[in-house]
């Protein structure tokens, strides 16, 4: 008996001293960037053009502190931008406190020319003249606004009547605006107001926002039919400002809920007459786009996305008779992406469109007078991720294109210029990278910053005619990081699901990682299907919560089949089917990692993430469970009825069918295996927060053991400070199987 009392008590001393150990680690894990961030070096560049000049300014972070400089485009060469000295003494009396030199209190410049900068410091912009090398103009500042989403709310709903008052004609004659519903036409010179239409009323009324034509005789308006609009209604348990609770309540449209209608007519001035404008099924519209007039006036261009996403149509409408036919007609057996359609006229004789109709992502000409293809401009298994600019006059766009380059990673974006008659494609960054331009006044020359998740920073400038290299200027340093112990992340690369297709990764050791010794497997996961997400820029800490590592995990996050920028194919695993989330993929991913490098414990898998990450870290305990073995997931839309309508009918369809049930993990609470955590922010507008009670409740009915945090007054998150302790905590515990600190004896 004593000796069983003594094993016991040598046991917990252990268990003691090791919970107190992760104490440390804790702090190891919030410390990761900051520590490892101070040994990295010129690979943190902020890059501007100076205005209509050949010259670029940037700063870079250094040993001694941030530096400024000005680049010359066409040699190359490089000075600092300003007196050093003279910056530190000016600021230091304008502020009243020391500024030393390299630590400025500041990062971005932006420059007038080449001798005249302005920044920011507090709320005060300065002006410098780089040739009295003073401070010569001060101003208050407000600091960039922007419409901010309340907290994560991505619900709202436009009634179609915020605008009062009317909107002038381009010629200043005349003014459209909106009086009991219909549209009415005032002269400006003689006040006189006459009635356009007459079938407006308080349930279908006439929208105040028209657009009128370059002639000024003729414009565009919507009679808009508002739905019923469902509410999403919440308690915040917890105010700061008062003992009760308060409610809070938001429009929240959800999957097969009823959509707003807008009707489209045209108003001529001459005869002050309404044309209906007639175009396929208007009752079935997602949403219809504003009109877009040609510059004579002879018609006028709307888009109409039909519900359930495998339809889009630009229609051509002639501005005199009404008539209407479409120009584009986008159709899919599954879906069309909504945020792929672009468009843009380069005259009004030709339209750039960007499509996905022979199985990858292409830009098209299109003869708006015969509403047909002129003929596809790039071709090939790649995609054009983004359209930077079109030169109309010189026919030139610039592109953002991904995997063009065999044997590279396929989501390493570079940038391309078009001869858009020619159909011929020159690189204008040609390295083994993932490239961030920024181009000077008219394209003549351009900085490129570039890098891998292996592979620090370059940043170069470049002929932006030829992609021709100018010079190298700075090169990311990590030796010092490395010196310290911590590792360089890995790219990863192995075959799918069907032992083909590349899957992409990255792969995260801990500092002074020990090949010897195992270590359990966490992925970050966040499988939505509007795009890849795993970063392609270096990082110290490359992507969210890398910084795991330093409890004794090796990291990795992946792009499975169902994300976007790869084939069509590739993209169209998800339709109907958001369960699958590429894990079959990230699985076989995994199991490949593991078996060339047997240090990665491929039997102690763990998953978390955020939202649809949360969904997929819930989903992989429930639909693999023989691979992932504990699960985080956190404000997650574990059943895409219950989610936004937007983003949850653009990939699994309407109406409403059974694969929504299927792809539930409150339909499917039941087949839980593993250790589960939820973790919920009461006040989430971004994704209803009964998702997540309803799998609890699911999940209590089926008797299942699991973990459950809800956060007062938080909205969509991944747990803030105290549910990243308890997320580091679940993982420690049944992972690796060790003691967390007892927080409340600390």
């Amino acid at each position: 008996m004593k000796k069983l009392l003594s094993v016991l008590m040598a046991l917990a001393v252990v268990l003691s001293a090791q919970a107190q150990d992760y104490k440390a680690k804790y702090k190891a894990v919030d410390e990761f960037a900051r520590k490892y961030g101070a040994g990295y070096f010129y690979g943190n560049i902020n890059s501007r053009a100076i205005a209509n000049s050949n010259s670029f300014i940037y700063s870079v972070n250094t040993p001694t502190g941030t530096e400024f400089y000005v680049v010359n485009g066409e040699t190359g060469e490089k000075k600092s931008a300003f007196d050093k000295n003279a910056m530190a003494r000016e600021l230091s009396a304008k502020t009243g406190k020391e500024v030393k030199v390299g630590a400025w209190p500041f990062r971005d410049i932006t420059a007038e020319n080449e001798t005249t900068y302005t920044f920011v410091v507090g709320d005060k912009q300065y002006t410098w003249d780089a040739k009295s090398n003073k401070i010569t103009g001060e101003k208050a500042f407000e600091g960039r606004r922007g419409p901010g989403n309340a907290g994560g709310y991505w619900g709202s709903v436009r009634r179609g009547n915020e605008r009062a008052e009317g909107i002038p004609s381009p010629d200043g004659k005349y003014v459209a605006f909106v009086r009991d519903n219909n549209v009415w036409v005032r002269e400006v010179e003689t006040k006189k107001e006459t009635q356009m239409s007459f079938d407006g009323n308080p349930g279908e009324y006439y929208q105040p926002w028209v657009q009128w034509s370059p002639d000024s005789k003729k414009f565009v308006a919507n009679r808009f039919f508002p739905a019923w609009t469902r509410q999403l209604t919440m308690v915040q348990s917890s105010p700061s400002d008062q003992l009760q609770p308060k409610i809070e309540t938001y429009d929240y449209r959800k999957p097969g809920d009823a959509l707003d209608i807008r009707y489209v007519a045209l108003f001529t001035i001459d005869g002050m007459k309404k044309i209906e404008v007639k175009f396929d099924e208007p009752q079935m519209q997602y949403n219809i786009g504003g009109a877009r007039w040609s510059k004579d006036g002879s018609y006028f261009t709307f888009s109409y996305n039909k519900r359930g996403h495998q339809r889009y149509v630009v229609y051509k409408v002639d501005g005199n008779t009404g008539d209407c036919k479409p120009l584009v007609d986008e159709q899919s057996n599954t879906f069309i992406y909504y945020n792929m359609v672009y468009s843009h006229f380069l005259n009004d004789k030709e339209m750039l469109w960007i499509s996905e109709r022979d199985g990858w992502k292409h830009l098209y000409l299109y003869d708006v007078e015969k509403c047909a293809v002129k003929r596809q401009l790039t071709k090939g298994e790649f995609v054009v991720k983004d359209v930077i600019s079109v030169d109309d006059e010189a026919r030139v766009a610039y592109l953002t294109i991904v995997g063009k380059d065999a044997g590279e990673d396929p989501y390493l974006e570079k940038v391309y210029k078009l001869n858009i008659d020619k159909r011929e494609l020159v690189c204008l960054t040609p390295d083994n990278g993932n490239h961030k331009v920024v181009f000077n006044h008219d394209k003549s020359y351009l900085t490129d910053f570039y890098s891998r998740p292996d592979c620090p920073p370059v940043f170069a400038i470049r002929c932006g005619k030829t992609g021709k290299l100018i010079a190298e200027l700075e090169k990311g340093d990590v030796s010092k990081a490395l010196e310290m112990g911590w590792q360089m992340p890995e790219n990863f690369c192995a075959k799918g699901r069907d032992g083909v297709t590349d899957i992409w990764g990255t792969i995260v050791r801990p500092a002074n990682f020990d090949p010897n010794k195992k270590y359990p497997i966490i992925e970050y996961i966040y499988a939505g299907p509007h795009d890849n997400h795993v970063p392609k820029d270096f990082s110290i800490a490359p992507f969210y919560y890398s910084n795991l590592v330093e409890l004794g995990f090796i990291v990795v996050a992946i792009d499975g089949m169902g994300t976007y920028n790869r084939s069509k194919a590739f993209h169209d695993v998800c339709w109907k089917n958001i369960k699958d989330a590429g894990f079959p993929d990230r699985i076989a991913w995994m199991k490949a990692a593991a078996e060339k490098y047997p240090y990665m414990d491929i039997d102690r898998v763990g998953i978390f993430g955020c939202s649809a990450g949360g969904q997929n870290a819930m989903g992989a305990l429930l639909f693999h469970p023989e691979f992932y073995k504990v699960g985080v997931a956190a404000c997650g839309c574990h059943d895409n009825r219950m989610d936004k309508m937007w983003w949850n009918e653009q990939w699994m369809g309407y109406p409403i069918g059974p694969e929504y049930a299927e792809n539930s993990n409150m339909e499917n609470a039941h087949l839980l295996q593993g250790k589960l955590m939820l973790i919920l922010g009461e006040l989430d507008n971004n994704v209803d927060p009964a998702t997540t009670l309803q799998v609890v409740n699911e999940l209590i009915k089926a008797k299942k053991e699991f973990e459950f945090l809800m956060l007062p007054n938080e909205r969509h998150t991944m747990g803030g400070t105290y549910g990243e302790r308890k997320r580091r905590d679940f993982f420690v515990r049944h992972l690796l199987g060790h003691e967390t600190p007892d927080w409340n004896n600390d």
